[in-house]
């Protein structure tokens, strides 16, 4: 599909584990943008206060102005006359209703470019990225290095006082490298609660 020729807009999503380079796809997409001279705005959930309130960063710092939100409708109000493209961090953080924004936005013919976690550290589904990922009219899934040994990382490792996060642990616990590493299938762990 040539996008140049869309007369309406589109989604692509960019997921994968942590430390895959979601962020850093999404600057560089950012990037092509800035070369083509194209209007975008970036748009981050207020409950990702890692590195920055006002920025979306990359594990390795690089860092992007963007605009805070609580929910997908708080985009409508930011977007400008000459506003081309939507880019959205972090979308495991919002409700499923963001797809119902991404779809409008992408009908009135903005290029929408969101990035996110597609599983949580159990393994299973973020339900918002997954039905995302399946209204996009392209998707790119990346990899990271597992952490223990080497291989491609398809997970995201969730490490509590050193050991394996319990499978009834809270979903959300916003963090870095100090609560997380990537993994591969193999390596990937989680305690149940019957293993306790």
């Amino acid at each position: 599909m040539n996008y140049n020729e869309c007369k309406k807009g589109w989604v692509e999503c960019i997921v994968g584990p942590m430390f895959a380079g979601k962020t850093e796809e999404l600057m560089r997409r950012i990037k092509r943008m800035e070369y083509a001279h194209k209007n975008y705005l970036i748009f981050k959930p207020s409950i990702d206060t890692r590195y920055s309130l006002t920025e979306i960063v990359t594990h390795n710092k690089k860092a992007l102005k963007a605009i805070n939100i609580n929910h997908g409708s708080d985009i409508k109000r930011y977007l400008k006359k000459d506003t081309q493209a939507i880019v959205i961090d972090e979308i495991q953080f919002f409700d499923s209703s963001l797809v119902k924004y991404l779809l409008e936005f992408a009908d009135q013919g903005y290029r929408v470019i969101c990035g996110g976690l597609d599983r949580d550290f159990r393994g299973q589904a973020f339900k918002v990225t997954g039905e995302i990922m399946a209204i996009s009219d392209s998707v790119v899934k990346l990899t990271a290095i597992c952490s223990k040994c080497g291989k491609e990382a398809t997970m995201t490792q969730r490490i509590i006082d050193g050991e394996p996060a319990h499978f009834n642990d809270p979903t959300i616990l916003v963090g870095e490298s100090d609560s997380y590493e990537a993994r591969c299938r193999d390596c990937h762990e989680v305690i149940y609660d019957d293993e306790r």
